[in-house]
């Protein structure tokens, strides 16, 4: 499995077979003018919730790659509208898609379309396949719902965690997350967008190396394998 980071909250996952992307807010981010999004590949679009640094891009991403949304109800539908196929889901449910099953999970935060409108409940991802068990935690707050993660699902390989801090959980609550996790492993995002969210990188690797625990902050375009 690999994953790019495209800036902000934006993911690429290539597993065996498919592409999938998370939360595409590419042109609206400055940071990453060098990606062109008519050139980035998805099979499949997952969507966290519904404020605009999360969906900017998804209209025009799915229309020109045929990829299908997975998100909550009131995301897919709004897709749904706009002629764009969704899977509809939403907290502790799961399905069993073509490249391995998604796991719905809680997510303390705020959920509203750019016009204001409901945007459902926020979430977050656990994707497993035969090999592999990401979790992707989505703009959240630390919860100790964290904490069943492991124990209903299983023992995760990495986990996507928030850490620009003022609008989700920050570095020192990311690193608690690892703990209720089970999971040593982190790579963070949602950081360095805007003001609110800038952060001293080599501070927060610091505070994961002290608790023997490593924290990634790729550059824009970068990658990892798990």
């Amino acid at each position: 499995m690999k994953i790019t980071y495209l800036g902000h909250a934006s993911l690429s996952i290539e597993t065996k077979d498919k592409t999938l992307l998370v939360d595409p807010f590419i042109t609206g981010n400055e940071l990453a003018s060098e990606i062109d999004i008519t050139k980035l590949k998805a099979d499949y679009i997952l969507i966290t919730h519904a404020h605009e640094d999360h969906i900017l891009d998804v209209e025009t991403i799915a229309k020109n790659t045929g990829a299908k949304v997975i998100s909550n109800y009131e995301i897919v539908s709004y897709f749904g509208a706009k002629g764009i196929e969704g899977h509809p889901m939403n907290h502790g449910g799961k399905w069993d898609f073509d490249f391995g099953t998604v796991h719905y999970t809680n997510a303390i935060h705020s959920s509203s379309f750019p016009d204001g409108s409901y945007g459902g409940q926020p979430g977050g991802f656990v994707i497993e396949t035969s090999h592999h068990r990401l979790y992707i935690a989505g703009d959240t707050a630390l919860t100790y719902d964290m904490k069943l993660i492991p124990d209903i699902i299983g023992e995760l390989d990495l986990a996507v965690l928030p850490v620009g801090d003022n609008f989700t959980m920050g570095v020192k609550e990311a690193l608690k997350a690892s703990t209720f996790l089970n999971c040593s492993k982190v790579l963070g995002y949602h950081f360095d967008t805007f003001g609110y969210i800038k952060i001293d990188h080599n501070t927060a690797i610091e505070q994961f190396s002290k608790a023997k625990k490593e924290l990634i902050l790729l550059p824009i375009g970068g990658n990892i394998k798990i």
